[in-house]
């Protein structure tokens, strides 16, 4: 880490009054942004402010619009975009060792480039074409770590990687002498690597001598500030607009410069640029399901990857979801996250085995590759599929456009197709089309890629406050801990286990047992146990009564919650226990009653509903 002696360092690259901006619209104006070696900085901004634009300015990959970029004779800047490209004949290994600085004749320099590769879980021997998005981008982030570079440039050098290799970058980084701008969302990330903020808010830049923990107080700080002196401002021009207007006509020659004062202040309101409103972000309501949301029964599942190579998903495995959960799934990349949130939706076959899916269960599926998103489509489709112009939230409907600009979206691009959005537009759509949906299951797969910390925080806090089930995929540390209550390994042995709290406690366990996370036994948490196979019954059918109190289950299930809903109104009332007790107390005990006899009452429709299915199956 850099020390304060460092900060008075000379840039190795340097902004300078740098200007640039889109279609007659200004991403930034004057800035001068300095990086030295052995400095640790982090960007941070709203999606869409130009972050990523600052870097690819400060790499040399763009050209400005005004000022200059300074480079250091002899310094090397290494730059990581979001979206690296290479060509696709290339292998891996060749890609890598381009990016070698040059060296002496005879030198070996192959161990580097088969450090990094074997740190990042690439093969040297592949093609560039042959490699996922994920892929490119870790042969991207290899090729600029081995170049030995003064000041390495990183946007978003987390999205794809898995935990592993996520901690493997932080111990390089940790150890290298270059200085660091990094653009990212994963908090733990940037807690461990910078000790300077720089907030890109508005095209202007703003510098804070802290990390990452100490930004949101302090940007709170700087917003209050900024609304205090725009009140300042509001109430000057109004008390000299009245003075002149009273008595500018008998003193016209001596306060002519009072007028010009005047002026300068109303041009200088006009010239503050407003600061956007915030996302608005609501999951809405759960919507009512039973107490068993998803039950994995004996799930087997593997699969081959175009190496030839082996993934045991699941070997014989039984778990449930019960209503309200909070589960964290995590593991490497390849060993089958994905593929296990599919099995439980339905959405891909297990091998063998079979899920069950709880009374009333109402999901919404977030994919990491967005799929659900027509890139043909606009953004008004996509959330009115049916045609028409309103979404219903909270049993409310409400214009699309209103719902879009809740997600920061601006009205003209209502009408605009998805292909034109940016990873973080993309994502806020998709967001807002899954909450706009019923639903008390939220199954997400990576759905903190591509936003900004801002973002992040607002979805944290809505998660936090959902009183659904939550199931989902992060190799976000910080998000995994703000978000669930107990964390699913997928260890690539076909033996997923369980641990109770967030990712911290789960890395406490690990170190804790001295083992590596795929060899903790069950002692440490409640493994995820085979549950034995059910026997099955000779009668091809459910008996008649069996049959009847099924047909009769759901009727009975939506009484009792019309009961529970009554009873609750009742209860809600803050007058009643002042006025009459016993009553209370009578309408309290009523409704742990039908709570018990509906939470009954929906195990009795899966039992029903399990057997009704197994007899099917054998027939």
């Amino acid at each position: 880490m850099a020390s304060p002696g460092d900060r008075a360092a000379p840039p190795a690259v340097a902004l300078r009054g740098a200007q640039l901006g889109f279609g007659g619209r200004p991403l930034f104006s004057g800035v001068d942004l300095p990086v030295a070696k052995g400095e640790r900085l982090c960007l941070v901004g709203r999606n869409g402010s130009g972050k990523s634009t600052l870097l690819k300015a400060l790499s040399g990959e763009i050209d400005l619009d005004g000022g200059e970029r300074f480079l250091q004779p002899g310094a090397r800047v290494a730059y990581l975009p979001q979206d690296p490209r290479a060509p696709g004949d290339q292998l891996v290994f060749e890609n890598v060792a381009a990016g070698l600085p040059p060296a002496p004749e005879g030198i070996p320099r192959d161990h580097l480039v088969e450090a990094a590769l074997a740190g990042l879980g690439l093969d040297g021997e592949r093609r560039m074409g042959t490699l996922s998005g994920g892929e490119t981008r870790r042969a991207a982030l290899a090729r600029a770590l081995v170049s030995d570079p003064d000041v390495l440039l990183l946007d978003e050098p987390t999205n794809h990687l898995d935990l592993p290799t996520i901690e493997w970058l932080e111990q390089e980084l940790v150890r290298s002498e270059a200085g660091l701008l990094i653009i990212s969302h994963d908090r733990s990330f940037l807690r461990r690597l910078a000790n300077r903020t720089i907030w890109h808010e508005r095209g202007a830049l703003h510098r804070l001598n802290d990390g990452i923990d100490a930004f949101p107080d302090w940007a709170d700080r700087m917003l209050a500030d900024e609304e205090a002196q725009a009140h300042k401002l509001n109430r000057k021009i109004a008390e000299e607009t009245r003075w002149l207007r009273e008595g500018l006509t008998a003193r016209r020659k001596r306060n002519m410069g009072r007028v010009r004062s005047l002026l300068g202040l109303r041009r200088d309101r006009a010239d503050r640029i407003k600061r956007p409103e915030g996302l608005k972000l609501d999951t809405g309501e759960a919507t009512r399901s039973g107490t068993l949301v998803l039950e994995a029964i004996n799930l087997t599942k593997s699969f081959t990857d175009e190496r030839g190579v082996e993934t045991k998903v699941a070997d014989n495995v039984s778990f449930m979801v019960r209503r309200t959960d909070r589960i964290g799934v995590i593991g490497r990349n390849g060993t089958g996250k994905t593929t296990l949130l599919r099995m439980l939706l339905g959405h891909e076959a297990p091998d063998s085995g079979r899920v069950k899916t709880g009374f009333g269960v109402e999901a919404v599926y977030f994919d990491q590759k967005r799929a659900q998103l027509n890139p043909e489509d606009t953004l008004w489709s996509t959330l009115c599929p049916g045609g028409g112009d309103t979404v219903t939230i909270r049993g409310k409907p409400k214009h699309v456009v209103s719902y879009l600009r809740d997600f920061l979206f601006e009205d003209r691009q209502a009408t605009a197709k998805v292909a034109t959005l940016s990873g973080g537009e993309r994502n806020r759509l998709l967001l807002a089309k899954l909450f706009a949906q019923p639903h008390n299951l939220l199954v997400l797969d990576e759905p903190t890629n591509d936003l900004d910390v801002e973002t992040l925080d607002l979805l944290q806090e809505e998660l936090a406050d959902y009183d659904g089930t939550i199931v989902l995929v992060s190799h976000d540390r910080d998000f995994l801990d703000r978000t669930v209550t107990s964390i699913l390994a997928i260890e690539g042995d076909g033996k997923p286990r369980e641990y109770v709290g967030g990712y911290s406690d789960y890395a406490a366990e690990r170190k804790r047992t001295g083992a590596d996370t795929a060899d903790i036994d069950a002692r440490s948490s409640r493994s995820v146990k085979p549950a034995a196979e059910r026997p099955r019954s000779k009668p091809s059918k459910l008996s008649y009564k069996d049959s009847r109190e099924l047909d009769q289950l759901p009727k009975r299930i939506a009484a009792l919650e019309a009961d529970i809903a009554k009873l609750e109104t009742v209860i809600a009332d803050p007058d009643l226990y002042r006025r009459d007790p016993k009553r209370f107390e009578a309408e309290t005990a009523k409704l742990a009653a039908a709570k018990d006899t509906l939470a009954a009452a929906e195990d009795r429709w899966l039992e029903l509903e399990a057997m009704r299915e197994e007899l099917e199956s054998v027939s």
